[in-house]
């Protein structure tokens, strides 16, 4: 018998997924799962650009809102919940459809994720010193000294994940590629079809810029403010949401409201270019729309 389907359907903020699933979901009966780390948090509803209540009504959505703020979740933690739940809905009859811009999440599904030793960060400083120092090309020969495939594989200009696969050689004595290597993915190959949307910039930036605005007058104001209240350590991962920093700021005085909504403007331009970078390097054999 022929299981139910798996989609899975990645690309930044505002690019209009959500939507998308959602008519999907209604064409087809299927359920809809949250694969954006942010909005996992019960807190972040509007900031996030959670599905809202309406929309929860037309079709089912799991993982959406159902983490309280103060815990922090990885993607690890993440992959527990969200396989035995897209079992338990194919083993109903429901196709799937797993919906979100955080690329992680995609790649534990699609290549797995390596149980890679913490990095100390002595060896991260030493990595960083030495590309700032010697620039890109010189740091790529070291890096081919330890790490040809990762070398061969990484973008140029990409510092972050160049320095990343030289310190993890060098403090583990074992490249990245192999870590890498030894991963499964947990979605068997074929089980899945996928789907990258991809909006050209200047579309993207001004659904980014509009988006915000409409953030603005729907109570993220209110979310962030409930969030103070509640004194939590910064270094959680809902405390980090885009948005979190520029609203306080405003909220505490330290800047008007209009450079306030100009700085989440700019932050969720950022966000969403970063999140473009991801999937056009990760996700290269990925159907586009």
């Amino acid at each position: 018998m022929t299981r139910p389907p798996i989609t899975l359907i990645a690309g930044p903020t505002a690019s209009g997924k959500s939507r998308l699933a959602l008519e999907r979901a209604q064409a087809t009966g299927a359920a809809i799962v949250n694969a954006d780390s942010q909005q996992l948090y019960a807190d972040l509803r509007v900031l996030t650009a959670r599905p809202s209540r309406d929309e929860e009504r037309l079709a089912a959505h799991h993982l959406y809102g159902t983490v309280d703020a103060a815990e922090a979740w990885s993607v690890g933690r993440w992959t527990r919940a969200v396989m035995p739940l897209v079992d338990e809905l194919r083993n109903q009859g429901r196709p799937v459809l797993i919906v979100g811009g955080t690329g992680l999440y995609f790649t534990a599904l699609t290549k797995g994720l390596a149980n890679i030793p913490d990095v100390p960060t002595e060896s991260r400083d030493e990595a960083m010193a030495l590309y700032d120092t010697e620039g890109e090309a010189a740091f790529r020969l070291r890096l081919t000294t330890f790490d040809p495939p990762a070398e061969a594989a990484i973008e140029r200009g990409d510092r972050q994940r160049l320095i990343r696969a030289f310190a993890v050689a060098r403090a583990t004595g074992r490249s990245l590629s192999d870590w890498q290597a030894d991963t499964s993915p947990l979605l068997a190959p074929g089980s899945y079809d996928r789907l990258v949307l991809e909006p050209d910039r200047q579309t993207l930036y001004a659904n980014c810029d509009a988006r915000v605005l409409t953030m603005m007058q729907d109570g993220a104001v209110e979310e962030v403010h409930a969030l103070i209240a509640r004194d939590l350590d910064p270094a959680l991962p809902a405390m980090k949401a885009v948005g979190v920093r520029e609203i306080s700021g405003w909220l505490a005085g330290e800047t008007a409201h209009a450079d306030a909504v100009a700085a989440l403007q700019q932050a969720t331009r950022n966000y969403a270019k970063r999140q473009l970078t991801w999937f056009r390097n990760q996700c290269r054999d990925w159907p586009r729309t």
